[in-house]
Parts: structure tokens; sequence; C-alpha cells
């Protein structure tokens, strides 16, 4: 009796070990396979500023993407990097704030070098610049610092830097429109300046260092209505910070390739030349302006400074001659080596 028994409980046992095993079996051919995922390249250089590059922004389908001027015409920096399995950021914006300058040189780099890039390079001449920046955490403006400007506008030479601000919704494009606001205000002005793109974080720097804490350096104007600049008591912002009030570019040309304190500033209106200066002629110099700006606020990477305008403006000449800017007048202004930056305005 007890062998019968030990007999049944074995067969049981062996019955449900097999059922378990067969379930075991099943679930693992059931079990899902694991997909082969695609890993985005990720930073391999260390971060700091870009050197040795010339970089825009362009716009396809009304998204900016980052470019990089060479000799093979403009590199499409994220279509190269895909293209090279590499890392890059998406926007000049981008690169600048996440400090990402060595990771663009080194696709650019490669890019000339390797037939997989070379889609990704495009004549200059069909590309459609988008804002050269969109989205820095402030624009410092610093005005009347050229001594020839302040005399032409009977201002006194000032002691410490005259400083206002503009915001993203003034930032405009190279070869872009400025809607004029006929309603609003009717003596509108140009300002061919030198522009400071910040690229490190920058708080109470000294004049010694300062130059340290530049990305670049970029062709701007600092688009003006006088009326209402000066006519409401001193406005600055109101005549200054209209939306498009800031067209910019067309390239942001690396800091170590440029002498910001030596560099020759024009303005040109329909053709005629109507500013024609030096930066040398600076009230206060770079060094300074970056210097005092740090004291009073937190300068961060892709940051922007207005550096003031040379003699030449329209508000600066007798009254019986000065013929304001109106819709379907072309402006075009250089600074040294940074590209002639041109809009319309409508």
């Amino acid at each position: 009796m007890r062998a019968m028994n030990r007999r049944r409980f074995l067969t049981k046992a062996g019955r449900a070990g097999s059922l378990a095993l067969a379930a075991t079996a099943a679930g693992c051919a059931a079990a899902p396979s694991t997909p082969n995922v695609a890993v985005a390249p990720v930073r391999t250089v260390p971060q700091g500023l870009a050197t040795n590059l010339t970089l825009l922004t362009f716009r396809v389908d009304g998204v900016d993407r980052l470019g990089a001027k060479t000799d093979k015409g403009v590199l499409d920096v994220a279509a190269a990097a895909a293209a090279l399995k590499m890392y890059a950021p998406a926007t000049l914006d981008d690169m600048l704030q996440q400090e990402d300058g060595p990771s663009v040189k080194a696709v650019v780099e490669a890019a000339l070098k390797e037939a997989a890039a070379a889609p990704a390079f495009r004549p200059e001449a069909g590309i459609t610049y988008g804002p050269l920046l969109s989205r820095p955490d402030k624009i410092v403006c610093v005005g009347l610092n050229y001594r020839e400007h302040a005399k032409e506008i009977g201002s006194p030479i000032p002691t410490h830097p005259v400083l206002f601000n503009k915001f993203n919704a003034s930032l405009n494009a190279h070869q872009g429109t400025v809607t004029l606001p006929v309603d609003l205000a009717t003596n509108f002005d140009y300002e061919a300046e030198l522009v400071i793109v910040i690229g490190k974080t920058a708080r109470r720097v000294s004049q010694a260092d300062a130059l340290s804490y530049v990305a670049g350096y970029a062709t701007g104007n600092d688009f003006t209505a006088r009326d209402l600049q000066n006519g409401r008591g001193g406005q600055w912002m109101v005549g200054k910070a209209i939306d498009g009030f800031a067209p910019l570019g067309p390239y942001l040309v690396s800091a170590e390739q440029v002498d910001p304190d030596t560099l020759a500033v024009e303005c040109r209106v329909n053709g005629d030349t109507r500013q024609s200066s030096n930066t040398a002629d600076f009230i206060f110099n770079t060094r300074q302006m970056i210097s005092y700006i740090s004291d009073y606020f937190t300068l961060k990477p892709g940051d922007i400074i207005f550096t003031g305008t040379p003699q030449g403006v329209i508000q600066g000449k007798p009254k019986g001659q000065q013929v304001w800017l109106k819709p379907g007048d072309s402006v075009a202004c250089s600074v040294g080596p940074l590209g002639e930056l041109s809009f319309r305005l409508v």
C-alpha cells in the first residue's frame, strides 16, 4: 500500500514538473526581443569657446540651422554631424549657451576631410539667413560711446558707459526687413555698430580678463526712432527696442580672429556712405565695456552687447539737412572683417 501511494505521488510530481517546464519554455518563446535603438552621439570634447570659425544661422522650412562658412561653402553643421555620427548642437544659440564651440569645430574639421559629409555643404548664395541669434538671456546696449558722435549731437563725453536694453523680438536677420511703425514715429535713423557676443558666464570680471569671456563679434545696427527716443523725455528703450530694430549678422566671427578696438565701421543708405569711422574712437573700449556691464548684470553665454555708433547719423546733421529714413530705403553696414549686414525698410 505504501509502495502504491509512493508511485502515485511521484507520477503526479513528474506531471507537474513537465507542465512547469512547458510553461517556462512557452513564456521564453513569447518574450519580445529588444529592438536595436539608435544611440544619439554624445559630446566627446571638452566644452569651451569656438575658435577659428565663422558661423551663421540659415533657415530651412522655417527652422533655424547652424552653419559654418568654409572654402567649400556653408556647412550645415547638424547634417554633417549626422552623416559623420558626431555630436553637434542644433543652433548657434545652443552652441553658445551650452559652450559647445569645440564640438562644432570638430564637426567642421571632419566634414572638410570626409566624403560622407559632402552633401552637407551648400552655396552661400542660395541660403536664406535667419536671425544670427534669437534667444540671448539679455541684450545690453551702450550709448554715446564714440567721441566724435558725442560731439556731433552736442552731448558731453560720458564719464561712465550709458546703458539701455533691447529685447529678443528686436533681433533681425541679414537681408531681412525692418517694418517702420509710421503711425508712431517718423524720424528713423541708422546706427552701425560692433556687437560683442559673450561666450562664458561673466560676473564682476576685470578689464584685464574681459576679452577671455568673448565668443565672437558681429556687425549690428541699433536702428532708432529719434522722435520716440528724444521727444518723450528721453525714452531710449521705446525709441530703440521696437520689434525688428536690432539687425545682426551675417556672421559671428570667433573672438581670437578679431582686434575689436581697431575696426573700420561704415554704414551706407541706398549706396551712399553715411558713416565711416573706426572703433579706435571708442570712449570706453571693449574691455572696459564688458568689465563695467558685468559689475551690474551677470553676462551669460550667448548674451549680446551693442557697443555704440560713430558719427554720421542723421540726428547729428543740422535740422535742415535731416532726411529721415523711409519705407523703400536699403541700409548696409560693415565692421572690419565681420561681414556686411544689409536690410530693407518697409
